[in-house]
């Protein structure tokens, strides 16, 4: 009861604030969605208008995206990513697995490497002298997209200019995970991808 008591206050909170309204696209969003190597399905096409238009909204984004594994869910949150760091925001992008952080970090780098955008990876596999930088840089914005497991959900997580958060398979995480993820994403934008 107390959870949902809590889910229902976040959003009554989050009907009333104002969020950051995107520009339309630019050169490079349509570059970054050309370069896409296969033909967009009329649904991944619908998905990323939608994304957008509540992402040019002064709204706050909470989109859920629903799709089976290897329909494009991918694709569409690459240009949601790709639109708000060229905006001028951080985005984090939260999976519940080490695997699925490193596979999303691994395709996300090769897409956005043309671009001068900062991408990192944040899991378990990861140093603690590294996560310190990693922390530092999402803190002072030279990080612009990190991609983490709920070791991003810690107490050290402070990021200057946070528009954007993108959940992965949201219901894989536990609900004291769901409570931070909740702390995070007050009056940013949004998407859940789910299967």
């Amino acid at each position: 009861k107390k959870v949902a008591f809590d889910i229902l206050k976040l959003y009554a909170k989050r009907e009333k604030l104002k969020g950051y309204i995107y520009p339309e696209d630019g050169p490079w969003q349509d570059e970054l969605e050309e370069s896409f190597p296969y033909q967009p399905t009329p649904d991944q096409i619908t998905a990323v208008n939608e994304i957008k238009s509540d992402m040019e909204s002064d709204k706050p984004m909470d989109r859920l995206v629903c799709g089976d594994v290897g329909f494009g869910k991918t694709e569409v949150a690459v240009r949601a990513i790709f639109k708000a760091i060229t905006s001028g925001k951080q985005v984090i992008l939260l999976t519940p697995t080490t695997i699925l952080a490193q596979q999303h970090w691994k395709t996300i780098s090769n897409r956005f490497s043309p671009y001068p955008i900062n991408v990192s990876l944040l899991n378990r596999f990861v140093k603690q002298k590294e996560k310190i930088k990693i922390y530092e840089g999402l803190r002072n914005n030279k990080i612009d997209l990190v991609v983490a497991t709920h070791q991003i959900l810690g107490k050290d997580l402070h990021l200057k200019n946070l528009g954007l958060l993108v959940i992965d398979e949201e219901q894989r995480f536990g609900v004291k995970q769901k409570e931070k993820i909740k702390k995070i994403k007050k009056n940013i934008d949004v998407l859940t991808l789910t299967a």
